[in-house]
């Protein structure tokens, strides 16, 4: 099953998405959706007619998640580019809701930065409340998977040996199309990012040093997970800034972010005017 958030008139739409069109599910957003135990069952039930969606109408999947979890360093193969030994325990830093847009909005490059990066993720979404949860409990609590990129301000990342402040810029995080449920999902689907048709990062979900059910355990360690919650798993090799000299979106150009399984991410790359 494939569910996606809508922009309307007075708000959000969740909507299961079908070979042709979407199926109207009811007000709110994904997010919302995963509040109610029967989440899944409610979906699945929800009959009706097709309509079309306009690239622009669809809203992040999660439009207020509640706690967005990033994970850096998972991939083996942006691991060893960075210079990087492999990690014992993984890597985490946060994001803020402001940070979230659309899978087919325009990313503003901030006036503040001329090193603004591509990092290609696959994202956890999780569909029920778990604290120190097992294996099995992680696993239960997952419920789905969505597409991110989590473009970085690699100049203001690297001025502390925080993150934190090159991660969360408003508004330059797209988040979508659409969550799919885990058998949706590849058990090594192909995750790409191209840069105006270029292909910039190419590996499988295979390649991640934690897996989704890895890291839900050891987050849900730290605090209790809830409904509409995200992590971030990781970029894979590729990224620019570990480029010989380092490239960087410029205007103009056109951002793809995909994920095996899921769907695809088309971010157009836009200076903001200087004032």
């Amino acid at each position: 099953m494939k569910l996606a958030t809508v922009r309307v008139d007075n708000g959000f739409r969740t909507a299961r998405v079908e070979d042709g069109g979407y199926v109207d599910i009811g007000p709110g957003d994904v997010g919302e959706l995963l509040g109610r135990p029967d989440w899944r069952a409610a979906a699945a039930a929800k009959d009706g007619p097709l309509f079309t969606v306009e690239p622009s109408r669809l809203a992040p999947v999660v439009t207020r998640p509640g706690k967005i979890v990033c994970v850096g360093l998972n991939y083996r193969s942006h691991i060893t580019e960075m210079g990087r030994d492999l990690p014992e325990v993984p890597t985490l830093f946060a994001k803020f809701p402001e940070a979230l847009i659309g899978p087919n909005d325009t990313l503003t490059l901030p006036p503040e930065s001329d090193a603004v990066d591509w990092e290609a993720e696959l994202v956890v979404v999780i569909g029920r409340s778990i604290r120190r949860g097992d294996r099995a409990e992680a696993e239960a609590a997952i419920a789905g998977y969505t597409v991110l990129n989590d473009v970085t301000l690699r100049d203001w990342q690297f001025r502390t040996r925080e993150w934190l402040q090159g991660k969360t810029w408003e508004a330059t995080t797209p988040l979508g199309p659409c969550m799919v449920t885990p058998d949706e999902l590849p058990s090594d689907a192909e995750i790409s990012c191209t840069v105006d048709d270029e292909v910039v990062q190419k590996s499988t979900i295979g390649d991640l040093v934690f897996d989704a059910p890895d890291l839900v355990g050891y987050v849900s360690t730290i605090v209790t997970l809830q409904p509409g919650d995200l992590i971030a798993t990781g970029t894979t090799g590729g990224v620019g800034h570990a480029r010989k000299p380092p490239r960087y979106l410029q205007d103009g150009q056109t951002l793809v972010t995909r994920v095996q399984g899921i769907g695809e991410l088309t971010t157009p790359v836009r200076r903001e005017p200087t004032p």
